[in-house]
């Protein structure tokens, strides 16, 4: 007598649906490994985020950032309020000593003028109904100290500035719509290496590892010839016909910057060329622009999207640091890099100005790298469960 337990189990449809794993395709299974990627995920949401502060945010600003107003010069992020009289709120600014009177809020409503300065006692007075404020900036150690009436001004608290979010630079400029104009234009740049890096880096590095013999010889020998001559030597050279700017950074990184892609595309279609499918499409008459479009291309999505992703934080940082030493981005156009290197001049006094360009720059390639990363795992074939 058989084992009842090794006897054949009753057809059920519903059972087998329940067992049965759900068919998806490559592209939905990616789409859900990244979807559980949450480092990723949030990394895709900042980078969405910055897209449209860059697109929207000058627009949606009241300031422009080219207007200067130096009597609001070195403005910060957050007041420090004292209080004057029964209504009146004033901040000092450390940096100039001057007086700002502010609302309740954190609205700037204007300097406060007509003060008298005595250079040799170092401080300065004004009358504000009917009172006497003093800034005594004598002992450097201990920083300026406020009076009314030869009392020292009550703290009202801090406030956010309402008028400039992020404050405003030596200038009198509106720091964060500065930034928004700095993320338009670094974004701007990274896009344009990614086009760059899809139009020749693709087709160069695909024609190279299709070709291969001696096509491949010499394509990959220019390759290797751009590659050795830095970076900076090209905006240099591009500044002697051009003046410095923006066009000359584009033009750059559109010159060099699609190598490392050519590389990999190389590598791919090596691999590639030599497995069957592409042998039967050569047998059956496909010409070479067919085969690279629908048989060899398709299958280094993967590696273009990884390496397209890797290299846009790359080229953020190469326009900020050209713009930094002078060669890229010039005043009164605003740029990440641009903005550090005004900053730096006021970091002791006015750190904060120097904070919101790094932070962007980090935060953002920062965002681009990891994105990079939940991608590369994404579209690991390996790993499709």
């Amino acid at each position: 007598m058989s084992d009842p337990r090794w006897d054949r189990l009753p057809p059920d449809a519903a059972a087998a649906e329940v067992i049965a794993a759900p068919v998806r395709s490559y592209w939905q299974d990616v789409r859900a490994r990244l979807g559980r990627n949450r480092v990723a995920m949030g990394s895709l949401v900042f980078i969405a985020l910055l897209i449209l502060a860059a697109v929207f945010g000058p627009m949606l600003s009241p300031h422009s950032y080219r207007t200067q107003n130096l009597q609001l010069a070195n403005l910060p992020p957050v007041f420090t309020l004292h209080r004057v009289g029964e209504g009146r709120l004033v901040h000092v600014n450390t940096g100039n000593f001057g007086l700002y009177e502010v609302d309740g809020e954190g609205r700037v409503l204007g300097v406060v003028a007509g003060g008298e300065r005595d250079m040799v006692n170092r401080r300065t007075v004004w009358q504000m109904d009917g009172h006497e404020v003093t800034l005594d900036y004598s002992r450097p150690s201990r920083g300026p100290v406020l009076s009314v009436d030869g009392e020292p001004a009550a703290q009202a608290g801090r406030v956010w500035n309402r008028t400039y979010p992020f404050g405003t630079d030596q200038l009198g400029r509106d720091v964060l719509v500065r930034q928004f104009m700095g993320a338009r234009i670094s974004l701007t740049v990274a896009f344009v290496a990614v086009l760059v890096n899809f139009v020749i880096g693709v087709t160069w590095g695909g024609l190279a590892g299709y070709l291969g013999g001696r096509a491949d010889l010499v394509m990959m020998r220019i390759v290797e010839i751009i590659a050795t001559i830095p970076l900076t030597l090209y905006v240099i050279l591009i500044m002697v016909v051009l003046s410095s700017g923006l066009v000359s950074v584009i033009l750059a990184l559109g010159t060099v910057f699609w190598v490392d892609m050519a590389r990999i595309v190389r590598g791919q279609i090596l691999t590639l060329k030599s497995l069957d499918y592409v042998a039967a499409a050569r047998t059956m008459g496909a010409s070479t622009g067919r085969i690279m479009l629908r048989h060899l291309l398709p299958n280094t999505v993967g590696p273009i999207l990884v390496t397209a992703t890797m290299l846009i934080p790359s080229a953020i940082f190469i326009e900020s640091f050209m713009s930094f030493i002078g060669l890229g981005v010039r005043p009164p156009e605003a740029s990440w890099g641009t903005l550090t290197s005004s900053a730096v001049e006021t970091l002791r006094t006015y750190p904060h100005q120097l904070f919101f360009p790094a932070a962007a720059i980090s935060l953002t390639m920062f965002a681009f790298n990891f994105l990079g990363d939940g991608l590369r795992d994404a579209l690991d074939p390996r790993l499709r469960q």
